[in-house]
Parts: C-alpha cells; structure tokens; sequence
C-alpha cells in the first residue's frame, strides 16, 4: 500500500516526537534506579558524610512568593521556542535571548532561597571568602599559595589560585555582597552563549538553535549562581569556542594559528582555576585531529603552557598545588566516605542534573560530528570516578562539563541527517528538575 505525500512528511515528525518520548522514558527510568541507589546507600553504607543523598547538604521545603519565578521564566522560555517566527531571528539575537534566557532563570533558581541564595555559596567556612585575607597580592599570593594549606578552607585547597585571586580582585569594587554574587552569576552565565557557539561550529546551526532550550533551562543552574565552578565553566566555553572556530575549513593561516594558540592560553587560564579543566584539553586535540588540524595542537600546547610557565616563574608550581588538593582530599574526605557507593551517587547526580538531554545526546555520540567535546568531558568523569574523586559533590565540582556532554541532544541522528526536533518535551521535564531540586535541597554551594 502506498502512502500520500502529506502522510509521508508527517513520518519525520512523528518519529522524533517518539524518539522524545523514549529519552524521558529512559532518563526516568534511570533517575528511579538512582533513587533507590540513593535510598540504599542511606540504609547500608556506614556514613555517607551528607544528609541529602546523592547530594551534598540537606533536604528542606522551600515555598515562598519568589517560588513562583523560576516556574514563568521556564514557561516563557519554552513558549518563545515553540514559536515559528524564532526561526527567523538572526544568529546573533539568539545568543542575546540565550544569555538573557540562562541569566534570568539561573537567577530565579537562586532568588528561592531568598538573598542569601546570592550571597552564601562563597561565604560559608568552607568556602572562598574567608581566605581573601591571605591575598596581601597576587604575586606574593601566587608565590606562598602552596605553603598556606593549613590556612586555607576546603574550597580554596581544592582548586588553583585562580579563584581567590578573581575574588580579591572584585571584591574591592562589589563588596563581598548582592553586588559580587550577582556579577559573578553573570559571568558564569556566559556559559550558554559561548556554547551555542560551540555547538554551531560542531553540529550546525539548525541543531544548536534547537539544542538553546536544553541549554537555558538546565537543571545543574542551581549551581551556577554565585559559584566559581561556573566560571571556570565560562572560560572552558570560550575555550572551545576559539578551538572550534581555530579548526573550521574556512579558518586558515595566521588567523587560524591566532586562534588555536588563544584557545590553549584559555585552557591554560581554565587550569589555574580548577586542576580538572585540563581534561578537556582533551576535546581540542580530538577536534584538530578530526579536522585534520593536528599542528594546531603545538599552538594550543604552547598557549596552554604559558600561564602555567608563568605562574611557575612567579612561585606557583601547578603539580604542587595538585598534590597539595590531593592530600587535603585523602586526608580530609577519603577515608571518611565509602567509595563504591559514592562512584554510585555520583553517577545518579550527573544524570539528574543534566536532565533528560544527557539520553538524547549519549544516543547520538557515535554520528555526531560534536564527538570531541563529549570525549574529554566523559574522560574526565570516568578518571574522576576510578581515580576515586568522586566523594560527594560532583553537582558542583563537575559543573564546567555538563554543557558538554549534552551537546549532541539535538545533533543529527545520522551523519549528514536533518537535526533533532525541537525538544521542548525534554526542555520542560528539565526546567521541572531544577524547580523541584531547588525547593527540596538546601545546598553549601
């Protein structure tokens, strides 16, 4: 029996709405395995070191009038989506009401724990704030970083020195207060644009567009705000974006060279801020070998040296301040919370707070062309899991990798094949995790 031209376009669309349909199946259907994970954890393992697995703090109601943002900016986003006139709206315009978009919600998610939601994270004893004394200047800072582990908070032992040094910077100009949590929310935010970008030059404009409402809505936005995870987030993106548009066909010579060896001085500044940002350098060799770049990979080599070759000239040895995290890690968490179960839990955070779109673009990882980016994100995961790092916390910690590996939701389904449809479904169920995450978790971050 043949079948009409009419009927036969609407195949397309049926087959991707079902293809919708079976990734939020699936993504629930592991979110209820990882609760009962949860739950079992709870029940079995000796001390799990937080009262709100798999997550780091603890459970509480939240509902007051502010509530009520979150759930219209998540509704506003996916109805101007849905419409068919944002088809029209030039590349650059997106990116604006994608930063808007991302700002505006991630903000709303903070504002339900009032104004403290913008002014805590950085603030508590383990945070970054109480160390900004030690920072008498960057040089001299930079210099005794590594001698100062005994006086310095989990937070600050944890990371490089890039994250006190930004703070003592701001700090002078916004207070340590509404003003430095929301520009720090802004910058963060930056996020989203610079990964639209990205995911322009990788999988196409078509997908990226759509790929924009899984970006903006994201459930793992609670921990953006106020959060210097989210701006080592920020400088992976624009980290990309330079790496990806170093490789383009239409990228050459000195322009291209330019390029690369900027995307290697982003990835080096990355690693001053988080010792795990090295992984996706990763992402940028995989891309230039891919598009058959690879002496880009000597340009973004150098470039990613440089800030840690001067760092070193100064007095800051980035092995060192490594070594140092990893012995205040082993000493401080390691021995204090079960490994296997937490490897668990950790896994159970990630596919939460990435949302049904990490279903969708783990199933597409093998055509997509986007293929690098979530490599050395998942690289990373995997050593963070077997190197046993993975000890509660990963929402936060993990942070700058999300975008990555959920990349390739609306990427083509097949080399060379139409995009994804637009996925509101999954955007919704989305925005309807971090809601809900936020009400009920009472995070130190």
């Amino acid at each position: 029996m043949t079948t009409g031209p009419g009927e036969r376009s609407l195949h397309p669309i049926r087959e991707q709405t079902g293809a919708q349909l079976r990734d939020l199946a699936i993504w629930l259907g592991l979110v209820l395995i990882g609760l009962l994970t949860a739950a079992l954890a709870v029940a079995y393992a000796d001390d799990l070191g937080t009262a709100a697995a798999p997550f780091f703090g603890r459970y509480r109601i939240a509902i007051k009038p502010e509530s009520i943002l979150a759930p219209l900016i998540a509704a506003a986003v996916v109805y101007t989506a849905s419409r068919p006139r944002l088809t029209r709206v030039r590349w650059p315009a997106i990116l604006g009401l994608a930063y808007i978009s991302a700002l505006a919600w991630t903000l709303a998610l903070a504002l339900l724990d009032g104004k403290d939601g913008l002014r805590n994270p950085l603030a508590g004893t383990d945070g970054y704030l109480p160390n900004l004394s030690n920072v008498d200047g960057p040089g001299d800072f930079l210099a005794t970083f590594t001698s100062l582990d005994d006086q310095l908070t989990a937070a600050s032992v944890g990371h490089p020195p890039g994250p006190l040094l930004l703070l003592a910077l701001l700090t002078p100009l916004l207070g340590t207060g509404l003003g430095l949590g929301i520009t720090l929310t802004a910058l963060s935010t930056l996020t989203v644009p610079l990964t639209l970008i990205t995911a322009k030059n990788a999988v196409g404009e078509p997908a990226a567009r759509r790929y924009a409402p899984l970006l903006i809505l994201a459930p793992y936005a609670i921990w953006v705000a106020v959060s210097m995870d989210g701006i080592t987030a920020t400088i992976l993106a624009a980290t990309m974006a330079a790496g990806a548009h170093a490789s383009r066909r239409t990228t050459r010579g000195i322009p291209a060279i330019t390029w690369a060896l900027t995307a290697g001085l982003l990835l080096g500044a990355a690693t001053m801020f988080s010792y795990a940002a090295a992984w996706m350098g990763l992402s940028l060799v995989f891309l230039n070998f891919a598009r058959r770049r690879p002496f880009h990979n000597i340009a973004t080599g150098l470039g990613a040296l440089t800030p840690l070759l001067l760092a070193q000239l100064i007095g800051f040895n980035w092995m060192t301040g490594l070594r140092m995290a990893y012995h205040d890690y082993t000493n401080r968490i390691e021995y204090q919370r079960p490994g296997l179960w937490w490897a668990a839990l950790s896994l159970v955070v990630l596919i939460i707070v990435t949302g049904p779109a990490i279903v969708a673009s783990a199933r597409k990882m093998r055509n997509t062309p986007g293929w690098p980016f979530l490599i050395g994100a998942t690289a990373a995961v995997i050593f963070s899991i077997a190197a046993g790092l993975t000890r509660g916390g990963v929402e936060h910690a993990w942070l700058p990798l999300f975008p990555w590996l959920t990349l390739a939701a609306t990427a083509p389904a097949t080399p060379g094949g139409p995009p994804g449809r637009l996925p509101l479904l999954l955007a919704a169920t989305g925005a309807a995790t971090g809601i809900i995450v936020e009400a009920v978790l009472l995070s130190p971050w």
